[in-house]
Parts: structure tokens; sequence; C-alpha cells
């Protein structure tokens, strides 16, 4: 996750919106260490940021970056998704651990 000011914010969620095709964001609350912005491209790609300033200042700067906040984690954007080699790799060791 990445820190740093609103500027510094902005400007990643541009720069991955950008490369991605446009994106969409969905803002979860982590109590009073922030919010947290998952970013899902329009080609399936994702990432998140972190707004320390909380879920007021992730709003901010996704409206001012042109990304469109989803109240929620709808079906599409879930099923749009998707999940890197790696990522699926560190889910199967987490699981095997169990």
């Amino acid at each position: 996750m990445a820190e740093g000011s609103d500027t510094t914010l902005t400007a990643d969620i541009k720069t991955f919106a950008a490369g991605h095709g446009g994106a969409k964001a969905v803002i979860e609350y982590v109590g009073k260490r922030g919010a947290r912005i998952v970013l899902v491209g329009e080609d399936g790609e994702w990432t998140d940021q972190f707004a320390a300033d909380g879920t007021a200042a992730a709003r901010a700067a996704c409206k001012t970056a042109g990304v469109e906040v989803e109240n929620e984690w709808e079906r599409e954007l879930m099923e749009q998704m998707r999940p890197s080699n790696d990522l699926w790799r560190s889910m199967s060791r987490r699981s095997m651990a169990r």
C-alpha cells in the first residue's frame, strides 16, 4: 500500500487509471489508521492505495483523479478483477499451511 500526501495519492490513482483504460474504486474504512482504496482497472488489473487521513480524503483523491467510487463491492466489479499468478500462489501457500 502506498502512503503519502494527498497530491501523491491523487497522482498515483491517476497513473493507475491511465495505465489500465480507466478504473473504479472501492474505499474501505480501516479505523483510526485511515482508509484503503482498492482500484480496479478496466483491464481487470487491480491495486490498492492507503489514505491515512480517512475516507473523506480517499473520496476526495478519487474525485480529483477522475475515478468513480463504488459504494460497495458489486458482483460485476469483483468479476472484472483478475488476480495475478503471484496472488494465486500466495493464497495456495496459505491454505496449505493451515
